[in-house]
């Protein structure tokens, strides 16, 4: 039986928060486009012990649905940065799947900028073009609610049956039509490195950012990074969260971050 521990203090950037035994890293995760903490609950039954999951919830979704919902990515960085940098106590490392892989490698880089605080132990990017990389489709931002849902579902990203509820559908998209301006139009020059550590992720069968697409990211770690390519679409760590969590805290224990695995070393 496995023994939960006391984390950190409650925040409502935080929600669903997880330990398996006492903590050694906190692990601070960002959903993807329209994407609340909860896209990280199917995470909980595989998470080894020593890591704290921080799913961050963002405004305008999930338990902050009344919220007004972000539409510029720089305040969102530094909301989200003044709201968690009290949790840098302890070694973290930040992980963002698609749209959230956008802002997690913008705010590490917010964090390096500041100095004085404790740098995220690693960043974890995963399904997101690098940063100076053209988007390469049309943009969907100014799609229609039937256009943009019908892709959504196309792509994993929206189960059938919300297809059904309108009401719902319409408060969902709201979010996602937030986050998908911010990606979309999000274009770097040239690669920006960060300090840290960096681990990159792909789908082996996304056609929504090809994994070529995101091998780019190789220029933007101090040293060249390792790129994982995991089973499934573009929502991989919905659809294969098992061999999303293995390839994310296996490379945590390469870094040194976590114990070795063992067997069982999984909550029940």
């Amino acid at each position: 039986m496995s023994t939960h521990h006391p984390v950190a203090p409650a925040t409502p950037w935080i929600a669903g928060r997880r330990a398996t035994g006492r903590p050694r890293l906190r692990l601070f995760c960002l959903p993807p486009a329209g994407g609340s903490a909860a896209s990280f609950n199917v995470w909980r039954p595989h998470l080894p012990q020593g890591v704290e999951l921080a799913p961050v919830e963002l405004p305008g979704r999930g338990s902050r649905l009344e919220e007004p919902v972000p539409y510029a990515l720089e305040p969102l960085v530094d909301a989200l940065f003044e709201a968690v940098r009290g949790e840098f106590d302890a070694p973290y490392a930040l992980f963002g799947h698609s749209f959230g892989a956008v802002v997690a490698y913008e705010l590490t880089r917010r964090i390096e900028r500041q100095g004085g605080l404790r740098a995220p132990a690693a960043l974890v990017v995963s399904a997101h073009r690098a940063p100076h990389v053209p988007l390469g489709r049309e943009l969907l931002t100014g799609s229609s609610d039937r256009r943009l849902a019908a892709w959504l579902h196309r792509y994993g990203g929206l189960p059938a049956e919300l297809l059904e509820h309108p009401g719902f559908l319409s408060d969902l998209l709201r979010a996602v039509r937030a986050d998908l301006e911010i990606a979309e139009r999000y274009l770097l020059p040239g690669p920006a490195p960060v300090r840290c550590p960096l681990v990159v992720l792909a789908g082996a069968d996304d056609d929504v950012c090809v994994p070529a697409a995101v091998e780019p990211w190789a220029a933007y770690g101090a040293a060249p990074p390792r790129m994982h390519v995991v089973p499934g679409g573009h929502s991989y760590p919905r659809t294969h969260p098992e061999a999303t969590l293995t390839a994310v805290t296996g490379e945590l224990r390469r870094l040194g971050l976590l114990g070795p695995g063992a067997e069982g070393d999984r909550q029940g």
